[in-house]
């Protein structure tokens, strides 16, 4: 017996992430720069990006900064209750992996690697490691 695998178009792919990062800068209250930072792009093409029908193509650095952050606000609001699920990844943090800094800052300086650190701290503690 064979499994029929339904493959996603890239683009449709990308607009579902992007739509969906979008709700979280939202939700963080992130500012442009922010928002673009962490999602590894200038300004202007963030803009292009968080609008419908967005034609550009993400890199796959980029869809894995956006998977981590969606996985980041998931731990966040399984394992905070509001407000601080909303503010945490903008709250000064005095945690080992921020030394005081903002989550949003450090993963913005510290690019792909750090967003993945914090992804596996919040599952560590969601999951009591």
């Amino acid at each position: 017996m064979q499994l029929a695998v339904k493959t996603r178009d890239p683009a449709e792919i990308n607009a579902v992430a992007l739509k969906a990062y979008a709700r979280i800068a939202d939700a963080w209250d992130l500012s442009l720069r922010e928002s673009a930072g962490l999602a590894d792009m200038s300004e202007s093409t963030w803009k292009r990006a968080k609008k419908p029908g967005f034609a550009g193509e993400l890199t796959k650095d980029q869809l894995l900064r956006l998977s981590a952050v969606i996985g980041i606000y998931k731990s966040l609001d399984l394992y905070f209750s509001d407000p601080l699920a909303r503010t945490w990844f903008t709250r000064p943090n005095t945690g080992p992996l921020f030394g005081g800094a903002r989550p949003v800052d450090t993963a913005i300086d510290g690019g792909l690697p750090q967003i993945l650190a914090i992804r596996t701290y919040l599952d560590a503690l969601r999951g009591g490691a």
